[in-house]
């Protein structure tokens, strides 16, 4: 069980202390009957009850997975079209966002856009699969972040906050409604190379508990004993491991007992409980060739596509929040500093193939209704060209950060499909209607989830920390 812990000027929340029997019955109303109960029911049931953090309201959405494409994709290349930088191809743009002594002017979009779904939404012609399932999905093109730099803008995206260290979305929500499957992770990081940008501090649970940790696996080896190495023992089998755990377990209690419920003591006891439970799943979760080959076809062979489809898996199974990491086949992210043109044809062919075979496959399956879908990046990019030193003639320009307006698509959830939310002006440089900051997109994720972004509190150093900080709105017109 677990018990409250809270101060008076914050919301009670649930840590994880663990009580002995005789407290458990002593607290309970009716205690000899919840043991009668657990007896009809089954251990499994009990354990599941226990570590069910239950939400402020009726949840939207039950599991989440970003498909977070770092580096930050094109909004103007994307789902933001803006024919009128054809009109203005060279000119210099004004004002304090463009950086003078790196650009050639306006770049418009060689790309064509096409009506798609019966809402009409127009979608690059690079995103034909995104654009086919378009009905399904919320374009939120008025996105704004806070600094245009990879470091800050992932942190604020991740975290809230453009400085290190707060706890990650995922942590937040793991606190908030806990784990609902006791044999995975609650909160799983897939990433293609150990060289993410700013790194663990991204998926960080910080000043949480240190059981609303993300557990980070590399996808690069998809053989499932490297995804998941060295979770069964080889020489002592799960009874005689139970056994062992028991007994520690008794002694960890009198350890924590004598530290007052220390927390990172606490997370790693869980820890040591959710790696002995990991045995019996794990290896069946991650292991993708199980797949049928039609389905490992439909998201086809790319890094990205293998660790959306193992995302799916996951969810499947109860894993609560996964957060995918792109880097393409050829190691590149999405930051299009030169070449643009080219590059983001490349990138869109594996992004857009895999998110969308993602969101299809969770439909067919029933699961699309309550697990949020989330793709897009840490800030788009600039409408105007950046060329960099090393090309001379000026052939190859790319595009550089932009935080003023950015994309976002969202899909199931609870979310509006065939919504288009906010405008950017005519040249994609601001925001125009509807503005969603960072904030606003937190707090819209966890209202889906069932949350009240100002209620999900932890007191920490004399003040209450949220995700959200004190800022932050629902953005209501797009849940369904």
């Amino acid at each position: 069980m677990w018990t409250e812990s809270a101060s008076l000027s914050s919301p009670a929340r649930f840590h994880a202390t663990p009580l002995s029997r005789r407290q458990m019955l002593q607290r309970m109303c009716a205690g000899f009957g919840m043991v009668g109960l657990a007896g009809l029911l089954g251990p499994e049931s009990l354990l599941a009850f226990a570590d069910d953090r239950a939400p402020h309201f009726a949840p939207r959405a039950k599991r989440v997975i970003f498909l977070f494409l770092n580096g930050g994709p094109s909004h103007v290349d994307t789902f933001d079209p803006k024919p009128a930088l054809m009109k203005y191809d060279g000119q210099q743009p004004s004002g304090d966002l463009y950086k003078k002594t790196k650009g050639t002017g306006f770049m418009p979009s060689p790309l064509e856009f096409r009506k798609c779904g019966r809402s009409g939404i127009e979608v690059s012609e690079t995103l034909p699969n995104l654009g086919r399932i378009i009905d399904d999905c919320c374009v939120i093109r008025s996105m704004k972040t806070d600094v245009p730099n990879h470091e800050p803008a992932l942190l604020q995206m991740h975290t809230g906050n453009v400085q290190p260290i707060r706890p990650s979305m995922g942590s937040w929500l793991l606190y908030g409604l806990g784990a609902a499957n006791r044999n995975l992770p609650g909160y799983v990081v897939l990433r293609p190379t150990a060289k993410i940008v700013v790194g663990p501090a991204l998926w960080s649970n910080s000043f949480l508990p240190a059981e609303f940790q993300a557990t980070s696996v590399i996808t690069s080896d998809m053989r499932v004993d490297k995804l998941v190495a060295n979770v069964r023992n080889p020489k002592v089998t799960l009874e005689q491991q139970r056994e062992q755990l028991d007994l520690l377990g008794q002694l960890n209690a009198m350890h924590l007992k004598k530290r007052n419920g220390d927390a990172e003591l606490e997370g790693q006891i869980k820890a040591m409980e959710t790696a002995f439970h990991m045995q019996s799943q794990a290896m069946k979760t991650f292991d993708i060739s199980r797949e049928p080959e039609r389905i490992r076809s439909l998201y086809g062979d790319t890094p990205f596509a293998r660790s959306c489809l193992l995302a799916r898996r996951l969810v499947e199974d109860g894993v609560r929040f996964v957060t995918v990491y792109y880097v393409s086949d050829d190691n590149q992210p999405w930051d299009t500093h030169a070449n643009h043109n080219e590059r983001h044809r490349k990138l869109c062919l594996d992004g857009d193939q895999a998110a969308a075979a993602l969101i299809t496959d969770l439909k067919q399956r029933g699961l699309l209704d309550d697990t949020l879908v989330i793709w897009g990046g840490e800030f788009g990019r600039t409408p105007y060209a950046e060329v960099r030193e090393d090309d001379k003639n000026k052939q190859k320009p790319g595009r550089d950060h932009h935080h003023t307006a950015f994309s976002m698509l969202l899909a199931g959830g609870g979310v509006k499909g065939g919504m288009v939310y906010g405008s950017t002006d005519e040249l994609g440089m601001n925001v125009v209607e509807n503005p969603v900051h960072v904030h606003d997109f937190h707090a819209t994720i966890l209202h889906l989830l069932g949350i009240n972004h100002e209620r999900l509190t932890y007191r920490y150093a004399g003040r209450d920390f949220r995700l959200t900080d004190v800022h932050g709105r629902v953005v209501k017109e797009i849940v369904a």
